[in-house]
């Protein structure tokens, strides 16, 4: 008796999965979101950000101290390689004008007072003007005042020490009394390709996933069908026969495009790849069925197609933020951090940049792998939850469905399906 159970245990779950593989490949819909977006997108975003670094960047200078100080700085910050001075304005107007001709995408500013205050050991302001148009320009003038800054105190600070009588030996201990050695080895050119790109892959699988199976949701519901309907003959007691089954489907697809986005595209644009291909391989099992159960759990609020598309211009924006890649996690506000637990992205873009990028190991990434198993045990009975209420409702619309057509047979009436 056991044996005949399993035996029609794995009938039925063989049986949904392939209905389910069917249904995928006969949805072009589906097969764009799958293929073409799962792959076209991460191809695309590399090739946007594939410069991801801005060098000489032409930047305008305003110096109204015309001292030894600002022209100092002007020099070593045209030596950076951030930054290039292309012009040296008389006043702001004229520099405005050249950044609205598209001529330099920056000004520095420095205060008729410069000078003076410096030489009086006072602070001096220094001012700066960016080109919003794109965050690169902010970056470059940004990172090259900063570098340039940090040299500069460093310098008038030795000045005013041997100006005081000290040697150089003493006056260096008292400028920096602790050594600081810095080193960036996860992203040491500040490319906004890796910064981005490495939280963008696994969220481009998320987002496909889920979108692409509530497309088929939707569709099949405003045909009046169920996604969720379970075989003949299981009486309430194939819900799990129903997850699986259509789950693993979904793995099957996204076992192969996963492991296109999180290892080949990194491959191809030369984005850092720390990790062996099988840690990753670990990660991503863990991530896909967290995302399938996630989309079958909110897919059931799906009831017409378009609202697929709706939903992706929303949250798209949303997920990627709170991944936490571009704000530090402990600055988001309480209530968006408990939010950002509904999504497996959360976890699993921080998972793959700690792996991939920062060249972390499974240990190090343990806390978000069982973050998402938590959620996908929650997610899968949310999800089963889900089709048995579904399924409640579909049979209750038949009895009732079958009732007014046994009434109005007995009236005399046609049927309004006919």
């Amino acid at each position: 008796m056991k044996t005949n159970y399993i035996r029609q245990w794995f009938a039925d779950w063989y049986s949904i999965f392939v209905h389910e593989l069917k249904m995928i490949f006969s949805d072009e819909g589906v097969l764009v979101i799958f293929f073409l977006g799962g792959l076209i997108y991460p191809l695309l975003y590399n090739f946007i950000y594939h410069n991801g670094l801005l060098d000489e960047m032409p930047v305008a200078v305003v110096d109204n101290s015309a001292g030894s100080y600002s022209r100092r700085f002007v020099r070593k910050l045209d030596a950076t390689r951030e930054c290039a001075v292309a012009y040296d304005c008389i006043n702001m107007p004229e520099a405005e004008k050249l950044m609205q001709e598209g001529k330099v995408h920056g000004i520095v500013y420095f205060p008729s007072d410069y000078d003076e205050k410096i030489v009086r050991m006072e602070q001096s302001p220094l001012c700066t003007y960016a080109d919003m148009s794109s965050f690169l320009y902010y970056k470059c003038l940004t990172m090259g005042c900063n570098f340039v800054m940090l040299d500069e105190l460093h310098e008038i600070q030795a000045e005013h020490y041997a100006a005081a009588g000290y040697d150089a030996e003493v006056a260096e201990e008292l400028i920096a009394p602790v050594e600081i050695d810095e080193s960036m080895p996860y992203n040491r050119s500040f490319s906004y390709t890796i910064f981005f790109i490495s939280a963008a892959l696994l969220l481009v699988i998320q987002q496909t996933l889920f979108y692409g199976s509530s497309l088929l949701a939707g569709t099949l519901r405003e045909q009046n069908r169920s996604f969720v309907s379970m075989a003949e003959g299981l009486q309430d007691l194939g819900v799990g026969r129903v997850v699986l089954g259509r789950g693993a489907a979904y793995f099957a697809v996204y076992m192969v495009i996963g492991p296109l986005v999180a290892l080949l595209i990194p491959w191809m644009f030369h984005l850092p790849q720390q990790a062996p291909w099988w840690e990753v391989m670990v990660l991503l099992t863990f991530f896909v069925v967290d995302c399938i159960v996630f989309s079958f759990t909110w897919s059931t609020l799906i009831t017409r197609r378009e609202t697929v598309f709706v939903l992706f211009l929303f949250m798209s924006p949303i997920c990627i933020f709170l991944t936490g890649f571009s704000w530090p996690q402990t600055a988001i506000p309480g209530f968006w951090r408990v939010f950002s637990y509904l999504f497996p992205s959360t976890f699993g873009c921080r998972a793959f940049i700690n792996l991939n990028t920062a060249g972390g190991t499974l240990a190090t990434i343990a806390p978000e792998i069982t973050a998402m198993t938590i959620q996908t045990v929650v997610y899968y009975f949310l999800a089963s939850a889900a089709i048995f209420v579904e399924n409640k409702v579909l049979e209750h619309k038949e009895k009732i469905d079958a009732l007014r057509d046994e009434i109005n047979r007995r009236r005399g009436l046609k049927p309004i399906d006919a």
